[in-house]
């Protein structure tokens, strides 16, 4: 559904979930990017080290959906 179509109580209701959702997943990239250059530093060479790139366009996609929603928010105002 577009956010368009959407009423504007989803919306807020879904800007409120993405921030959130999106929060948390920042986060937990960060611990992880943070535990895979401990690793690196201790271990050398790891598998790990491409999981934090492979899981940023995620973030990126969430950030741009969240953006979008408020955009549409401050144009209903």
């Amino acid at each position: 559904m577009k956010f368009q179509e959407m009423s504007k109580e989803v919306l807020l209701k879904q800007k409120k979930m993405i921030e959130f959702i999106t929060g948390i997943f920042a986060g937990v990239l960060l611990a992880l990017s943070i535990f895979t250059v401990y690793s690196y530093v201790k271990q050398g060479s790891t598998a790990l080290l491409a999981i934090p790139f492979a899981l940023l366009p995620i973030l990126f996609l969430n950030v741009g959906n969240w953006q979008a929603i408020k955009k549409e928010l401050n144009s209903r105002i």
